[in-house]
């Protein structure tokens, strides 16, 4: 497994590839100590330049589809859902019950909702296009903040937290 941190907008992300693709991106809160081997840019892993590459062009200017391979570890439920995740375009946004009824699922909006926090590839796989069925914006284990950020950034923020 190689790894590389990536200073973005939204804060420094941890970046985690093995031979396959990505397997995580991660927040490391500000009380997570840094690892002390050094990270850089300057990575050998493929998949990890690739994904350096595809968030500067995502934060540059919001293009899409990332091209990085992506190797996420889950249930085959979660699997299910993060594939769906895939599909949302920049600048969109839908519901955990729409992402149920698309894996034909109807019910299952809270189990929906459990694959999306555990999304090991957020940005690649944005569950944060993904909102209450009431427009509000609704759990991101990145904190809420970043979800706003990162909608906004994409052009589909239409609902302003009060």
């Amino acid at each position: 497994m190689d790894d590389v941190e990536y200073d973005s907008p939204i804060g420094l992300l941890r970046i985690e590839a093995d031979e396959q693709g990505l397997t995580a991106v991660r927040f490391p809160g500000l009380d997570t100590p840094r690892s002390t081997r050094p990270r850089s840019r300057n990575t050998r892993n493929t998949h990890l330049k690739s994904a350096v590459r595809d968030l500067e062009s995502y934060f540059a200017n919001c293009s899409n589809p990332f091209r990085t391979p992506l190797s996420p570890q889950g249930t085959e439920f979660q699997k299910s859902v993060w594939t769906e995740l895939g599909k949302l375009s920049n600048g969109t946004t839908t519901t955990y019950g729409k992402i149920a009824d698309r894996i034909g699922n109807p019910k299952a909006s809270r189990a929906v909702g459990l694959a999306n926090n555990r999304n090991p590839l957020p940005i690649f796989l944005p569950c944060h296009r993904v909102i209450g069925k009431s427009g509000k914006l609704v759990g991101y284990a990145g904190e809420i903040w970043r979800k706003e950020w990162l909608l906004k950034h994409e052009g589909a923020l239409l609902v302003f937290r009060s």
